[in-house]
């Protein structure tokens, strides 16, 4: 059993880990509660299964640093730590960065994610890119492994350029959402990083639609790439949210991208889903 994020990274063959979004900010307090334990006994199942699991950035300020300190110090001897890797992005205050990262260590993660965070929206980055955040990082808390970003559906030099630049300070990159739809753009990927000698993973974004609602698949259109008539069509044809997910896994491990993180699983029945959509991989 590979005991770290990295060492599962560069051993050879397939991997497929999962994201998973903590509860919203706003829920009530019993709202709240039920939604943390729902997240702990996932946690706890797939960190069991030794799946690891990405925790998204979704709230800001102190209501997020309470998320990280919830899960750090309250999920017990059930989960292990080591398998969950927070997302952090520079849309905080850099005080707050800092502190997110000296905690995370210090609870026992081993692998922190850092990300710019969408432009579009406020608050403004606290540093223009990640790249300046893991710098920073790196020399605060170097125990933690750093990953980045890089994005499929952009020019292929530009993003491989992104992770393998001398101050990149990252071991490894997540990808935007690809679909068995997009491959191609993975594959132009792949061989920029070929044709560079770069050996850092990439963990590729594989979206779970659990439905064709053109009102949904529109909303997650404004966030990365959605072939919603594609999808349409396939849920149309028969096909269930299942199949079409271990469709773009399969695709993805047909060009060579065998790393994988399956995003929109839900948090009480994440563990069940991965399983039936890995038996139709």
């Amino acid at each position: 059993m590979v005991s770290s994020l990295i060492e599962a990274l560069r051993a050879s063959g397939p991997l497929v880990t999962v994201e998973l979004r903590p509860p919203r900010s706003n829920l009530s307090g019993e709202a709240g509660m039920s939604a943390w334990i729902d997240l702990h006994h996932t946690l706890g199942r797939l960190t069991r299964q030794e799946l690891f699991v990405f925790l998204t950035d979704n709230a800001v300020g102190a209501a997020e640093e309470e998320n990280l300190a919830h899960v750090g110090a309250n999920v017990g001897d059930s989960v292990d730590i080591s398998r969950i890797i927070p997302i952090l992005t520079c849309k905080h205050a850099l005080e707050y960065c800092e502190t997110f990262a000296v905690r995370a260590a210090s609870d026992g993660f081993e692998s922190l994610t850092v990300l710019g965070g969408d432009v579009s929206v406020p608050p403004p980055r606290c540093v223009p890119h990640g790249r300046d955040l893991r710098e920073i990082l790196a020399g605060r808390v170097p125990s933690l492994t750093l990953g980045g970003w890089v994005n499929p559906h952009r020019s292929a030099q530009e993003q491989i350029g992104f992770i393998t630049a001398p101050d990149a300070h990252a071991e490894y990159a997540l990808s935007q959402i690809v679909s068995h739809h997009s491959t191609r753009a993975v594959e132009d990927l792949l061989a920029e990083a070929d044709r560079v000698g770069s050996k850092k993973p990439v963990i590729f974004g594989v979206f779970y639609y659990r439905s064709a609602n053109p009102r949904t698949l529109s909303t997650l259109g404004s966030f990365f790439p959605v072939p919603a008539e594609e999808i349409q069509s396939e849920f149309e044809g028969g096909a269930t949210a299942e199949e079409i997910c271990a469709r773009t896994i399969r695709a993805l491990r047909s060009v060579g991208a065998e790393k994988v993180y399956v995003s929109n699983l839900g948090e009480r029945s994440a563990g069940r889903t991965l399983r039936t959509i890995l038996e139709l991989v």
